[in-house]
């Protein structure tokens, strides 16, 4: 893999991943916006706009225009909004690289933003937020984090509600546009084999699209989330499903401490596969679940470590499943680890990043993602040697500083009530 990162004369960060791999490439943009920067009136704003970047630009007018010039060079495309950072993609053979820049960046930077498409697409995002509360294991990490983030923009959900959906115009988009999307908060990676750098530099400065990309914005800042928990909180959201889903965990630290290898490395050990103690202990001793998984979301200054799981609807069932992975965030608190799921866990998480950087899509979103945060990008080896380097030590520490009940939160979706959750 070589890597190459070129400025362009407006402050656009321009990422070059050849990953000596097949002639295709996904070209990426991602964005310093998401539902964390928003507030009470425009939630959903960043989402809403990743709809509306496919309905039109000046020069691709309508969505079938931009889908159908997608399909005739056999590419894809899509996108994704979360709380603090937006991504559109397309993946095609790399002789179409030209193309795929230029109907991205007129998407982007040219939207059409049609007042009809928008009061349409208000209807069909209600819609995607109808589905998404009929899926209580999804659900419950909204609850989860309506708890962990009670009334800061890290609670908001990434869809917004009905009502601030309803509430969103054209101006709404636009002004959330200026302020977010410019050079400066974004980064373009280009990534895939047969990229040649020098080649690849030279190809993007001959095109003009994202290099008359102008503004400064202000969307560099956002509410810092401060937490202040002193005992255990439960939250329940009553609907009468056909299992409880719920999700235990605890705040954490951010997405640049040093700390979150191990973290990684504990979320694996907990529930990160069919050979993880939940999955042994919940599913596969007690038949408590189908599903039980756990891992973790850091953002800039907080984070959490979580539990999810679907289990039998009945409460002592329930309460049963709760109490058995509060047992194994003892043991590990405690001292009892094994040297070999230590192994087990670390050998896991280097093959999935290893196995995953098959993949255009994935290597594009790593570098940008690091790019856009931290101003540099990443080679896998030292991804390896970072989870290599953790001791059991660094993982026994974590687990003894945050696996207190006094910092425990969990959320249930189900037909049940606060009172029905014992610790």
């Amino acid at each position: 893999m070589h890597i190459n990162t070129h400025i362009l004369s407006n402050g656009l960060p321009i990422i070059q991943v050849d990953t000596k791999s097949f002639s295709s490439v996904t070209i990426m943009l991602l964005v310093g916006a998401g539902s964390r920067y928003e507030n009470s009136k425009n939630n959903g704003v960043s989402h809403f706009f990743e709809h509306m970047a496919f309905k039109g630009s000046a020069k691709y007018k309508t969505a079938f225009e931009i889908s159908s010039k997608i399909d005739s060079i056999g590419g894809i495309f899509n996108a994704f909004t979360s709380k603090d950072h937006t991504g559109y993609y397309i993946k095609a053979p790399v002789v179409h690289s030209k193309l795929m820049i230029n109907i991205l960046s007129d998407m982007l930077l040219n939207p059409n933003l049609n007042p009809k498409e928008i009061e349409k697409e208000k209807k069909v995002i209600i819609e995607e937020i109808n589905m998404y509360e009929d899926m209580p294991a999804r659900k419950v990490s909204d609850v989860y984090d309506d708890l962990v983030y009670d009334n800061h923009p890290l609670s908001f959900g990434i869809a917004g509600t009905k009502e601030t959906v309803t509430n969103i115009s054209r101006n709404t988009i636009t002004e959330y546009l200026k302020n977010f999307y410019h050079p400066k908060n974004a980064v373009l990676v280009m990534a895939g084999g047969g990229i040649i750098p020098r080649e690849g530099l030279s190809l993007t400065r001959d095109y003009p699209d994202f290099r008359g990309w102008g503004g400064s914005g202000t969307g560099t800042e956002f509410e810092k989330y401060k937490a202040s928990q002193t005992s255990a909180a439960i939250r329940v959201l009553y609907k009468k499903t056909e299992q409880a889903h719920f999700a235990l965990g605890y705040r954490m630290f951010s997405q640049f401490d040093g700390r979150r290898y191990a973290l990684s490395i504990l979320g694996a050990i907990l529930g990160g596969g069919m050979s993880s103690r939940l999955f042994s202990e919940v599913r596969e001793k007690r038949g408590l679940c189908y599903y039980v998984s756990t891992g973790k979301d850091l953002y800039s200054e907080t984070g959490t470590l979580v539990t999810q799981a679907g289990v039998t609807n009945n409460k002592k069932k329930l309460n049963e499943a709760i109490k058995v992975i509060l047992h194994e965030h003892e043991q590990i608190a405690s001292g009892n680890l094994t040297d070999e799921e230590i192994s087990r866990a670390k050998e896991m998480l280097k093959g999935r990043l290893i196995l995953s950087l098959e993949d255009s899509q994935n290597t594009a979103n790593l570098q940008g993602v690091k790019y856009l945060f931290e101003k540099n990008t990443v080679v896998p080896s030292s991804l390896i040697k970072k989870i290599d380097d953790v001791t059991k030590k660094d993982i026994e520490a974590i687990a003894r500083e945050f696996f207190h009940k006094k910092g425990l939160n969990i959320a249930v979706v189900g037909p049940y009530r606060e009172e029905d959750i014992t610790l």
